[in-house]
């Protein structure tokens, strides 16, 4: 066994985030247009526009795909193809189950109607044209070092790059595809190889609901990093930089008021702010655990929301009051349970706020829950054969 395998083998039983660093790199971004839509495998019937689906990034390394699923009323997938992205998955360094060690990896665009991919490997992104469960009008752009997740707002749509100093890098969404935004590079000032240690690169991008802001959480720093936007789209030359109330801040959710909730990972725990308008952050709630194992993932589903903690193979729920107190859905902190084929819960999507689909990198499946009225997640389908976490793991979902 390599050195690198013994490490990783290592670190898969019990994982760890600390360190951080700073230093400074430049991104150019050049845009490549692919005609071909990059189908591998057809679909299986004609759906119409009406038709919904999940689609679940593969994350391959030597060509990243889109798995598509057709989403029937009751919640059920069936699978409806699968798409090659022009570009290749990725895998960060010692990454013990989540490849690309992010949130937010694969999004949908509802404003054009178009799907946007990390291709990790390739340093580069791909979107296309969604059409029910069809993809078509492929196009790909250079992204950066190791893009590793994307946020939407409005027409903007900014990749957070996890190589190196780590990046945000803006672009244009039209229906025809992404379009650089010149002047919008902003270094994260990280210190990572080209390919990065998992537990020092950044875990999300997010823009703040009314758009003003834009939002990074850095692992090994423990902060928030917060880049307020301009009219023209182009944040700020520097973030204000805020310190995490809970440690390893991962994932970014909000609620319908526009609070901030931030899962940290190292102790499973979910802290809740106020992002004011000059990007300082107020602590509204501190960290709330759920007595799980390194929550990561975490999205809302209308009055609750969900997170996934993929050290113990576990769903967590959690409820706010009228006042935007958080608490658990029950005592045990476990809305649903794991299974043998649910292993290493990862990504996790919301559909119509009454669907939560799971993504399960060491078994490589995907779990469809129906939401209860209490919370509560009743189990309506899982989907077997997807790329299971070994050198690398799919990762990224979406429910449309």
């Amino acid at each position: 066994m390599s050195r690198h395998n013994k490490r990783r083998s290592k670190l898969r039983k019990r994982t760890t985030v600390f360190g951080g660093g700073a230093v400074a790199v430049a991104a150019v971004v050049a845009t490549v247009n692919v005609a071909s839509a990059g189908q591998v495998s057809p679909t299986p019937r004609a759906e119409s526009k009406a038709d919904h689906a999940v689609f679940v990034q593969g994350n391959e390394l030597a060509g990243n795909t889109i798995h598509v699923f057709r989403r029937d009323d009751d919640g059920k997938l069936t699978a409806a193809g699968k798409y090659a992205t022009g570009g290749k998955g990725g895998d960060q360094v010692d990454a013990p189950t989540d490849s690309l060690a992010s949130q937010g990896s694969l999004v949908y665009d509802d404003r054009s109607g178009r799907l946007l991919a990390v291709n990790a490997g390739s340093g580069t992104l791909t979107s296309f044209a969604v059409h029910g469960t069809k993809l078509t009008d492929r196009q790909v752009v250079s992204g950066g070092d190791f893009p590793a997740a994307i946020a939407v707002s409005g027409d903007l749509a900014y990749v957070m790059n996890a190589g190196g100093a780590g990046s945000v890098q803006g672009f244009r969404i039209s229906s025809k595809g992404l379009q650089p935004l010149n002047g919008s590079y902003r270094t994260l000032g990280l210190k990572n190889e080209k390919v990065p240690l998992f537990s020092s690169s950044p875990g999300q991008v997010a823009f703040t609901p009314d758009g003003r802001n834009l939002i990074v959480t850095t692992k090994s720093s423990n902060t928030i990093e917060v880049f307020p936007v301009g009219r023209d789209g182009r944040p700020a030359l520097k973030p204000v930089v805020n310190k995490s109330a809970g440690m390893v801040p991962f994932a970014v959710a909000f609620d319908k008021s526009g609070r901030m909730l931030v899962a940290e990972a190292a102790k499973s725990t979910v802290s809740t702010y106020k992002v004011r308008h000059d990007g300082t952050l107020r602590v509204l709630q501190k960290p709330l655990a759920n007595g799980q194992d390194t929550l990561c993932w975490l999205e809302r589903a209308g009055d609750f929301f969900y997170g996934g903690n993929t050290g113990n193979s576990t769903v967590s729920g959690y409820r706010q009051d009228p006042h935007g107190r958080l608490a658990l859905t029950n005592e045990a902190g476990i809305a649903a349970a794991p299974s043998g084929k649910s292993q290493g819960v990862i990504d996790i999507a919301v559909a119509a706020d009454k669907f939560v689909y799971v993504q399960n990198a060491t078994s490589g499946t995907v779990d469809g829950f129906r939401v209860g009225r209490t919370g509560a997640l009743t189990k309506v389908t899982t989907v077997t054969g997807l790329p299971a976490f070994a050198k690398s793991g799919m990762e990224g979902i979406v429910a449309v």
